[in-house]
């Protein structure tokens, strides 16, 4: 992939989890809050729990920070993998943000 297709990629990432966030928000009631400031979307819930999603376009990687660590995302061609063998990017944000709201909350990329 190019540099141009990764930063359309990593942008249209960032805008669907802001989005979904915005949802939980509106239509669930749920405390989270946004700050995205370029490349980088933080997400923020009632009980302090943050989460940090940002691009990192010199590696093409998608990198996530939360409580449970840090993880390293590379597009494979159809998911982001994590680098190490873990969960895809997706499912990984499912499981840390239904953990941070105590809901079961399915994130799509």
């Amino acid at each position: 992939m190019n540099d141009t297709e990764f930063h359309a990629r990593a942008t249209a990432i960032l805008d669907a989890i802001e989005a979904q966030a915005d949802h939980w928000f509106e239509d669930l009631d749920l405390d989270v809050e946004t700050a995205r400031q370029g490349n980088v979307l933080n997400l923020i819930f009632e009980n302090g729990h943050q989460v940090v999603i940002n691009s990192q376009a010199p590696l093409q990687e998608m990198w996530l920070a939360a409580r449970s660590g840090g993880f390293h995302y590379r597009f494979d061609g159809q998911h982001w993998k994590d680098t190490r063998g873990g969960a895809d990017l997706h499912d990984a944000l499912s499981k840390i943000c239904s953990d941070a709201t105590g809901q079961a909350l399915q994130v799509k990329l």
